[in-house]
């Protein structure tokens, strides 16, 4: 397949090519779908909404000392029951997949010991966490495994072996974390093998809010996957030990797009509600899927969902949606009022950008009634809004395929000894994007809003602080960020994570 005509696909909707081979199928063909090729399971997939919604644990720490809470995770191989009846060998944080989550307070600082049991390097990175650059994880910055390591070279970045420490003083306010694993050239395969966790960040300000809590307030980790006879995830690596080559097959350097809808780690699943108020706090987690989530039947007053809080923070007043458009990596806080449905009703959140399988996502079953004494206020937080005259440097940055080998920020594919911008520190910049296909941007460190879209105000799905934005195909957007925190080296890049592995990232150092 030429160049051309790869471009022509993603243009009109980011399809790779359809091969011979029986798992690839074309992608969405409509401008508003994903970017990437389906990989069709060759596993007989479970009928949906049969297994309950599991929710991931909470971990503890295992010690506290002089203000500072110190938690140990085991990255490790092992089986689960993803498809009923089926064992699926994970990669994951503890041997779980989601990880486990990390509930934390704002200014409290955690220090994270992350030991590599894996056959493999891992780095680890908070996303969305203001972090010091040594604890970011830089994607060279990689812990090798205990039991020694005789595979690619390390780039030339601070390696260790074994375990590694990484501390964050969680200087930030309340919001919806994710940690994932970060390495160079081979995040995609990682993070689809299990590699990904909740980290949640509480603050004086969200708790006194009189948003719902406990047994109310959920994360769901949304992510698809494909599978083979035996049940195995099955990604196209070029190398499935992730030991030498880099990068996916020719079919799916696109990005790949799985079958099977997760949430949680469960296909399809179901939960059983209270007819009354809950805070879903989303996350797109799929390696290239983006999803647009809608209520079928959706309430007959009101919306579906009342955003509360973005990427990185709650927002300064609540927005109503009917449909939330999500791409990779980013977050939606929402509320959802299960109070204006009978008991008994049957509620399927649905992704419209798919007709297929993914289309589904989950089911609620509304089964009782029960007091609820949350509400959402017209109020939530302080919100400062960045205006144009608070910049003082505007960059641009073309996202787009360099060639059938991989992908590149303007012109150039990744070098990890090669800095693309150098911001000072508490310096607020624009930063414009455009793109060939769908690229979801996310910024290290940086903490940004969004300045337009094509020339316009931005878009209904752009309210807040963020750390990653959905560059639309043949779009154009500004955001504006503020370098605040820490000096030194960051990345960023685009979250469709096949062309992550495959050159679209960049450093910039904040000066």
């Amino acid at each position: 397949m030429s160049l051309t005509r790869r471009k022509m696909l993603r243009l009109a909707g980011g399809a790779a090519a359809a091969l011979p081979a029986a798992s690839v199928l074309t992608g969405c063909q409509d401008e508003d779908g994903s970017t990437g090729a389906l990989r069709k399971s060759r596993a007989e997939t479970p009928a949906p909404y049969k297994v309950p919604l599991p929710v991931p644990p909470v971990l503890k720490p295992t010690r506290t000392q002089g203000g500072v809470d110190y938690y140990d995770i085991v990255q490790k191989r092992a089986e689960v029951e993803i498809l009923p009846g089926r064992k699926t060998e994970i990669r994951g944080y503890n041997g779980l997949f989601p990880g486990p989550t990390l509930v934390t307070r704002s200014g409290r600082p955690v220090v994270v010991r992350h030991t590599n049991e894996l056959d493999v390097p891992v780095a680890v990175h908070l996303h969305g966490g203001r972090t010091p650059p040594e604890h970011d994880g830089f994607p060279t910055d990689l812990i090798l495994p205990g039991s020694g390591w005789d595979g690619h070279d390390a780039h030339g970045g601070d390696v260790t072996k074994g375990s590694r420490e990484y501390r964050y003083p969680l200087e930030q306010p309340a919001a919806t974390l994710w940690y994932h694993d970060h390495r160079m050239d081979f995040t995609g395969p990682q993070v689809y093998h299990g590699l990904a966790g909740f980290h949640l960040v509480h603050d004086d300000a969200e708790d006194n809010l009189p948003l719902p809590k406990g047994e109310r307030d959920i994360p769901l980790m949304i992510c698809d996957r494909s599978f083979t006879e035996d049940g195995a995830f099955d990604y196209p690596a070029k190398d499935p030990d992730l030991r030498g080559e880099y990068g996916v097959t020719d079919d799916f350097m696109e990005g790949v797009l799985g079958d099977v809808v997760l949430v949680n780690g469960a296909p399809w699943p179901v939960l059983e509600v209270t007819a009354a108020r809950y805070r879903f706090r989303l996350l797109n987690a799929s390696n290239a899927r983006r999803y647009r989530l809608a209520l079928d039947p959706g309430p007959r007053s009101g919306s579906a969902f009342v955003q509360v809080g973005s990427d990185v923070g709650l927002l300064g007043r609540p927005v109503g949606h009917d449909r939330i458009q999500m791409a990779p990596a980013e977050r939606f806080d929402v509320v959802v009022d299960f109070s204006k449905y009978p008991v008994g009703t049957r509620i399927d959140m649905v992704n419209e950008l798919d007709d297929g399988s993914a289309g589904k996502v989950m089911r609620f079953h509304v089964v009782r009634k029960g007091p609820d004494d949350s509400r959402v206020p017209t109020r939530l937080v302080d919100f400062e809004p960045l205006s144009r005259s608070a910049a003082t440097v505007t960059r641009k940055f073309d996202f787009n395929q360099r060639s059938d080998e991989g992908w590149d920020i303007n012109g150039r594919m990744y070098d990890p000894g090669r800095d693309d911008a150098v911001p000072e520190l508490g310096a607020t910049e624009i930063w414009r994007f455009d793109g060939d296909a769908h690229h979801p941007v996310h910024l290290h460190l940086a903490h940004f809003q969004v300045l337009s879209r094509n020339q316009n105000d931005p878009g209904p799905y752009d309210s807040g602080w963020k750390d990653t934005v959905d560059l639309e195909s043949g779009k154009e957007m500004e955001i504006i960020a503020r370098f605040t925190g820490y000096r030194g080296r960051y990345v960023f890049h685009c979250h469709n994570l096949e062309h992550e592995d495959m050159g679209m990232m960049a450093n910039f150092r904040v000066e």
